[in-house]
Order: structure tokens, then C-alpha cells, then sequence
């Protein structure tokens, strides 16, 4: 058979896809909440409960989908769960009350988070550690495409059809990727469209993409290393920046800079432009210091450090700016920041392929239990006060969360060793 020079990019540009409609469902909710509050008399503290009830089921799910696409397989595990997102996207359409939102946000909830681990491990399969970051970096920017995507998509069914078409628009285009990844995926070493060159520079490094994976590790090794905290200390506090942008961005520009809908489908997509270019940059300027002789730990440090220094800064300006214009290009900065600093790659880069799922899943887990009581405080917050507190108490982030992974994680580019209760490095570090 024909073998596909590349084919590595190929599967990453499949899980950006992904991303994707995983970043449009979830944020057609947030493009329509003022739409859907005024038409169903919903209060800014319901939508939060709303978007509370979807984080708590996504946080329980996050730890579970991570063991369950480290036992499932990549190939299955997308198969199950893109076809259950799309499904809980869809019935969004059948919604007549806040109570009935909530329960379909708690389905997309428990559908959605195995993106993540699935994703993460899938680049640990198909890429040797130094091309890591850049993939994970590209599966990763189509969440903020995904974003981008919704918000005039979104606006402009909404003002030709209505608002329920667009949660049904997203149930589709989910099952057309899943035929699609049903007939692609495959293993490397079971992929017939793989080249043996290809293959061999896959596995460079990683003695366990050779053969079958070794049997789990039991959660309590796992949660007994430092570097598994470090990653979850990395999403605990990053996290609920994440979904500040994606759940509130759109409510913000409409409740303190008098965006209408109409605007929002205009405007609003342009931070998650930032976002997906920060998320392609955080992998590119560590690849890019690295042929400069940077090793990969310095590297990815370099960025991450900076990108923490210029969250303060967007933070505390972007509610004092005179102007909207200034307002959404500061939220732009922040959120290519954010991005840069990329937080998922943490466990690709010290962790073998057979635990990068469960370690993903544990923080993702973790961080969106943040995320959810986040949501409570936002929404009080936002409803009783102004968005200058949120963004204050945001400021400081990531320079807590980078601060934590230089003294938890320690060295990335080393994978540890995980056959027995310590983190001793396993690989020489990356350069």
C-alpha cells in the first residue's frame, strides 16, 4: 500500500479538528447566553449554575476519561466520546428551561474532557519528545479555533433560523469527523499508510511505542510523585482562565462594553484568533530556541515565564481602557499568552505514553474542579460587582503555577520512571 510522507501531521491536524467541534459546542452556549437569559428569563447566577452543573460533571469525568483512554486506546476512545458530545450538543435544541439546560451541560460534561487525555497520548504515540510541544501545541490550538468559529457561526444561524440550530449544527459536524477518524486512525506500527522511516523516527526514545504498552500503573505510584502534582498544580490555577475566556468573554463585551449580539458575532472571535496563534507559538518558540541550543527544559521555560509576566499586565488594564477596541485587543494578548504557556504539554514531556492519559485525566480533573467553583465566584461577582475583581485575582496565575512546575515537575524533557514509587528520570533530557 501507498505509504503518506508526513502522516504524523496528518493525525495531529485530525485531533485539532476535534478540538474543534469539542470548542464549538461547548461555546454556542456562551455565545447565546444573553440571547437565551432574556428569551427565558435566566439570571447571570443561573447561567453560572449552568456552567457550574457542566464543569462538576466534566471535572468527575476528566480523572475517569483519562484511565478509560489509557485502557480504551486511542482510536476507541475518540470513537465513544466524539459520538457522545455530539449527541449531548444536539439535544441543547430540546431545552425549554434553565433546569433542562443543566442537565444537557452535564451530559456534554461528561462526553467531552477524554479529548483532552485522548489527544495528549495520541501525539505521545505518533511523535518523539522533541516534536512534542509543537503538537500538542496544534491539537490544542483548535480549541481556541473552535471558539473563534462559534461566535459568528453561531450569531449568524441564530439571527436566519434561531438559536436551537446551532446546538444542532455542532451534533453533525461531530458525527461526520468520527466516520471520517473511524476509517484514518490507526497505531503506528498497525498503520498501513505509515512509512518504516517515519516509524523509526516516531519511536526514537520512547522504548515503550516499541511493542505493546506495559500493564497500568496503579493511581496510587502515580499520585505519589512530585511531577503529577506539579502538573496538577499547572491546571488548578490555569484552568479557570481557560473557561473565564471561554464562558465569560462574550458576556463581559456585552454587560461592561454594550456589545449586542450582533457585535459579538462580529468581534468577539478575534481573542480566540490569539488564543489558537499562542497555542502554535508555544510549541514553534521552544522548537525555535532549541536549534538555537537552548535544551528543551530552558526552552519551554523561556516561554512559559514570559507569558506569565504578561498576564498581569493585559489583567489589570483590560476593565480601566477607555475604549471596547483596546478592551478586546488586551483580552486578545492575554489569551495568546495564556495559550503560550501551555499547560496540556506539562505530562507529554515527563511522563512515558502508557501514563500520559491517566496523569492528563488527573489533571484536567483537578483543574476543573477549580474551573467549577470558579464559576460560582464569577458569577456573583460579575452580577453583584464588575469583572475588575475576576481579572485582578486572574493576574497572578501563572506565575504561581510557573513558580510550582520549576519546583514540583523540575526538569522537562525527561521522562520519568514510573515502575516504582519515585520520579527518578528514566530518558536523558531532551536538547
Amino acid at each position: 500500500m501507498k505509504k503518506i510522507p508526513g502522516l504524523r501531521w496528518y493525525i495531529v491536524v485530525m485531533l485539532c479538528l476535534a478540538s474543534e467541534l469539542n470548542y464549538l459546542d461547548r461555546q454556542t452556549l456562551s455565545v447565546l447566553a444573553q440571547t437565551i437569559q432574556d428569551e427565558m428569563h435566566i439570571t447571570t447566577v443561573q447561567y453560572a449554575d449552568i456552567t457550574f452543573a457542566f464543569l462538576l460533571s466534566y471535572t468527575v469525568m476528566y480523572a475517569v476519561s483519562g484511565r478509560l483512554v489509557d485502557w480504551l486506546g486511542t482510536r476507541r476512545s475518540f470513537l465513544i466520546f466524539v459520538s457522545g458530545w455530539s449527541i449531548a450538543s444536539a439535544l441543547h435544541a430540546l431545552a425549554r428551561t434553565a433546569g433542562q439546560f443543566t442537565f444537557f451541560r452535564v451530559l456534554l460534561g461528561a462526553t467531552e474532557p477524554a479529548n483532552f487525555p485522548g489527544g495528549v497520548r495520541t501525539v505521545t504515540e505518533w511523535f518523539p519528545m522533541r516534536e512534542r510541544a509543537l503538537a500538542v501545541g496544534i491539537f490544542n490550538s483548535g480549541t481556541a479555533i473552535g471558539a473563534a468559529v462559534a461566535a459568528p457561526l453561531v450569531a449568524w444561524i441564530t439571527l436566519m433560523w434561531g438559536w436551537r440550530y446551532a446546538f444542532v449544527l455542532g451534533g453533525v459536524l461531530g458525527f461526520v469527523w468520527v466516520i471520517v477518524w473511524a476509517v484514518v486512525y490507526r497505531r503506528p506500527r498497525q498503520h498501513p499508510w505509515l512509512g518504516a522511516e517515519e516509524l523509526a523516527l516516531i519511536e526514537a526514545g520512547d522504548p515503550v511505542a516499541v511493542g505493546e504498552p506495559p500493564p497500568p500503573v496503579p493511581i496510587r505510584r502515580l499520585l505519589g510523585m512530585k511531577a503529577v502534582w506539579g502538573c496538577i498544580a499547572a491546571r488548578v490555577l490555569t484552568d479557570p482562565i481557560s473557561y473565564l475566556f471561554i464562558f465569560w468573554t462574550p458576556k463581559f463585551l456585552q454587560q461592561e462594553r454594550g456589545f449586542d449580539l450582533a457585535d459579538i458575532g462580529r468581534y468577539s472571535w478575534i481573542p480566540f484568533v490569539g488564543l489558537a496563534a499562542g497555542n502554535i507559538a508555544g510549541g514553534l518558540v521552544p522548537s525555535w530556541l532549541m536549534r538555537r541550543g537552548f535544551s528543551l527544559n530552558r526552552a519551554r521555560k523561556t516561554v512559559m515565564f514570559a507569558a506569565s509576566c504578561t498576564m498581569p499586565v493585559c489583567f489589570l488594564l483590560v476593565t480601566r481602557v477607555p475604549s471596547a477596541a483596546m478592551a478586546v485587543a488586551l483580552i486578545t494578548v492575554a489569551m495568546f499568552a495564556h495559550a503560550a504557556w501551555a499547560n496540556v504539554t506539562l505530562p507529554a514531556e515527563v511522563f512515558p505514553s502508557h501514563v500520559v492519559g491517566a496523569v492528563t485525566g488527573f489533571g484536567g480533573m483537578f483543574g476543573s474542579l477549580a474551573s467549577a467553583f470558579s464559576q460560582k465566584a464569577i458569577g456573583w461577582t460579575a452580577q453583584n460587582l464588575s469583572f475588575a475583581p475576576i481579572f485582578a485575582v486572574g493576574s497572578v496565575m501563572h506565575l504561581t503555577g510557573f513558580v510550582l512546575v520549576c519546583l514540583l515537575v523540575g526538569e522537562l524533557g525527561q521522562v520519568r520512571d514510573v515502575s516504582g514509587p519515585d520520579s527518578r528520570p528514566a530518558a536523558p533530557a531532551v536538547t
